[in-house]
């Protein structure tokens, strides 16, 4: 499957889409098949360290 990975700390250059392998669930989980996904602005700015975490 792909996702984006975070291989190094940096802003948000540092966000590498990336083949990894399918996740296995253990008991009492489940996967939800996600379609379309996104990045906001506060979660860059959160990792370039100018948005404090909740």
């Amino acid at each position: 499957m792909r996702a984006i990975t975070v291989p190094e700390p940096g802003g948000p250059e540092a966000l590498v889409w990336a083949e990894v392998p399918d996740p296995e669930p253990g008991p009492r989980e489940v996967i939800v098949d996600v379609r379309a996904g996104a990045v906001n602005r506060a979660d860059l700015l959160q990792r370039q360290g100018h948005y404090p975490p909740p």
